[in-house]
């Protein structure tokens, strides 16, 4: 349950923040905390996943110490790491909604437009929380709820132009 309670507010914290280094450096937090979770409720794709998002994460922080090749070959590499987890993971279509989320996120978190990162708040919430759902993990579910909304207020306050 703690690492639930971490993850939850790493999460919905990452999506306020302006800054995109910033952003990242606690959404790293928050896929450390969720894959410990995953782990002991026995998600394992997502767990996978999760580990593996922390590295996509931290390698991402760090995007100006790359070149812009080496950059797309680490979206592609990401990319195809996470359809791996799926395949060798499988536990029939659920794998799939962790996959599709992480999938979305890896590519927003990519672009260097904090619009991408707030949106993929909401991306995730969508397909993590039905992942969550299935595995009963109310916590997790309610969190992605919220982060959902979070990602929609977080949008409409800095993207979406007002008339």
């Amino acid at each position: 349950m703690l690492f639930s309670i971490l993850a939850f507010i790493a999460l919905v914290i990452s999506i306020c923040i302006k800054e995109r280094k910033l952003s990242l450096t606690v959404q790293a937090a928050d896929c450390f905390f969720e894959a410990m979770y995953s782990f002991v409720i026995g998600a394992f794709t997502g767990a996978v996943l999760n580990l593996m998002n922390l590295i996509r994460t931290m390698l991402f922080i760090q995007k100006e110490k790359f070149s812009k090749t080496v950059y797309f070959v680490l979206l592609l590499l990401f990319e195809g790491v996470i359809l791996g987890n799926c395949i060798l993971t499988w536990n029939g279509p659920i794998s799939l909604l962790p996959t599709i989320g992480s999938a979305i996120r890896t590519y927003c978190l990519w672009q260097p437009n904090m619009k991408y990162v707030r949106f993929s708040g909401i991306t995730t919430g969508i397909f993590y929380g039905m992942y969550y759902l299935y595995y009963q993990s109310w916590f997790l579910v309610l969190g992605d709820l919220i982060l959902i909304l979070t990602g929609i207020f977080a949008m409409a306050k800095n993207d979406w132009k007002k008339k």
